[in-house]
């Protein structure tokens, strides 16, 4: 593989990680909708309140993608196990 190939490699990974690290903080925050708010907050719908809802939704959803991208690369290590 010649250096063009792996540069090429490196940014199509590095697109993908952000498609799925963006795709699952959406997902966090669509499925965090369903949590009820009005237990923790006064005002659930003030801006305070969906700031800290957006902060749950990134955090969350960054540890999803973060485990998904590692299990990725986990699996195509797993190549190297059985050639020969």
């Amino acid at each position: 593989m010649d250096a063009t190939n792996a540069f090429y490699s490196i940014g199509w990974n590095g697109l993908f990680s952000i498609f799925v690290t963006l795709g699952l903080i959406a997902v966090s925050w669509f499925l965090l909708r369903e949590v009820r708010w009005e237990q923790w907050f006064r005002h659930p719908q003030s801006p305070r309140a969906r700031v800290l809802q957006l902060i749950v939704a990134v955090i969350v959803g960054h540890l999803l993608a973060r485990f998904v991208l590692d299990y990725w690369s986990w699996t195509e290590s797993l190549k190297w196990l059985f050639r020969s």
